[in-house]
């Protein structure tokens, strides 16, 4: 797994898929989100979909994770 944020760019790369949210002026866009997100709940996305594809879905983490986004 390689994760990767700096200041206008997040990617994280798990299992030979890349996940990237994308940013713009009213925040960032994540693909599981219905409307813009901060900074924060990008990383936690992020880091969600890592999760996720490499542990599954019924990953303790993944589940916290998820309730934190507000999915469960």
């Amino acid at each position: 797994m390689a994760l990767e944020i700096t200041a206008t760019t997040m990617t994280a790369t798990a299992a030979g898929k890349v996940v990237a949210p994308t940013r713009t002026d009213c925040g960032w866009h994540v693909t599981t989100c219905s409307r813009p997100v901060d900074r924060n709940t990008a990383i936690t996305a992020l880091m969600l979909a890592e999760r996720l594809i490499t542990h599954g879905e019924d990953d303790p983490c993944a589940r916290e994770w998820r309730r934190e986004l507000g999915r469960d």
